[in-house]
């Protein structure tokens, strides 16, 4: 019943897009841009269908985690994991004091006991970690490294490569070339926290599924801060983001011009586009934020006059840009004006995040007594950077 529900939405998503693109052929075909009337059925058909969009992949979440539960697992694992959610369920409600001694061993972080921090269960960790990858677009694309047993990730760079092959004889080497040399950057993990405040009567009213409530927010709080970081972070301390013109990163050499200095022409983004060598197209994806996405909507090619932008019109098939598939983050810098980045192109397994998977939860009782509130700070470690420039162009406005 939920596949034939999803795949319902997909054929109302499919529909959707074709309305629209018929008011662009329309317009297109006769020669002109869209009228206002059109441009405005435009928006609203587009506007539905990302809706339908968000619905389809709450669903297909919800699917995923039935046939998850669904899985056969060894009764004593089963048992482990119910064990310590309901560990978990009874700290968020009571804190340390409401745990029997079982509990309180179940969830216990080998560290500063007596400060309240105290580790989730596994489970609930990989379904926090899940929903952040879900709630930050980019770490979908990225490659993730999880570090278990070291503090850092090195990561080898190619800072000067060889030259080309010699022809020559069968029993001759070649010249001698010495040029290679390798670098290494280091990703390590760097401290992030969130404090999440809720009422203890929402706790108490919501005894079933309080870790659910905490994890959510959490989720949030975590998903914002590392999305923030992974587009314009400084790399001190904290990751260093894809918009940030660095040589340990992507230098000002990977930039293209826009076109215009208040937002993109069509012959920019084709720049763009055909700056990325052919061999990153096939996982390339433009970023953009909406506000970027609404101008690139109504954009045309100067030699055709054919929109830039087109739907998908299978049910599998995603919206593209140049044939390229986009991804749309709210952190993606989006003042466009003179010499401010407006987007990008890219291979984005080539953005690397390592990260440790503990989990720390301190709950903080005393602090917000007077509004009868708990507070609860979660902290993890991540840091981030991407490894090859050449797999990346950064679209900047005219100056």
């Amino acid at each position: 019943m939920a596949t034939m529900k999803i795949r319902e939405l997909k054929d109302k998503r499919t529909k959707l897009g074709a309305d629209a693109r018929a008011i662009m052929d329309t317009a297109a075909s006769e020669g002109r841009v869209m009228g206002a009337e059109e441009t405005k059925r435009f928006d609203a058909l587009m506007d539905e269908r990302d809706q339908v969009d968000g619905t389809i992949e709450r669903a297909e979440r919800l699917l995923d985690d039935d046939r998850g539960r669904a899985d056969d697992a060894p009764d004593d694992r089963r048992g482990s994991d119910e064990k310590a959610m309901a560990a978990l369920r009874a700290y968020v409600i009571g804190g340390r004091g409401n745990l029997t001694p079982d509990q309180a061993r179940a969830l216990n972080a080998g560290n500063d006991p007596e400060g309240g921090y105290l580790l989730p269960p596994m489970q609930w960790i990989k379904e926090l970690i899940k929903a952040v990858d879900d709630a930050v677009p980019l770490r979908g694309l990225a490659t993730v490294h999880q570090l278990t047993a070291t503090d850092s990730l090195g990561v080898p760079t190619l800072d000067t490569d060889l030259s080309d092959a010699d022809w020559t004889s069968e029993i001759a080497t070649g010249s001698q070339d010495d040029s290679l040399r390798l670098g290494k950057r280091e990703l390590s993990p760097n401290p992030i926290a969130k404090r999440v405040k809720i009422s203890r009567k929402l706790l108490r009213l919501t005894s079933g599924a309080a870790e659910e409530l905490v994890r959510e927010r959490l989720t949030y709080k975590f998903g914002v801060t590392q999305e923030k970081a992974f587009m314009t972070g400084d790399g001190n301390k904290k990751p260093l983001g894809l918009f940030t013109a660095s040589a340990d990163g992507i230098p000002t050499g990977r930039d293209v011009n826009s076109g215009s200095a208040t937002g993109f022409t069509g012959n920019g983004l084709i720049d763009a586009k055909y700056t990325l060598k052919a061999a990153y197209w096939n996982n390339a994806r433009w970023l953009f934020h909406r506000d970027a996405l609404k101008i690139v909507r109504k954009l045309k090619t100067t030699t055709d006059e054919q929109y830039i932008w087109q739907p998908g019109l299978a049910a599998d098939r995603p919206d593209v840009i140049l044939d390229v598939p986009y991804v749309v983050s709210e952190f993606v810098p989006n003042t466009f004006t003179d010499g401010l980045y407006g987007g990008m192109i890219g291979d984005f397994k080539n953005y690397w995040i390592a990260e440790s998977l503990a989990l720390e939860i301190q709950r903080l009782v005393e602090l917000y007594a007077e509004t009868n509130q708990v507070g609860f700070i979660g902290r993890q470690e991540l840091d981030a950077m991407p490894v090859l420039a050449e797999a990346f162009v950064r679209i900047k406005c005219a100056t």
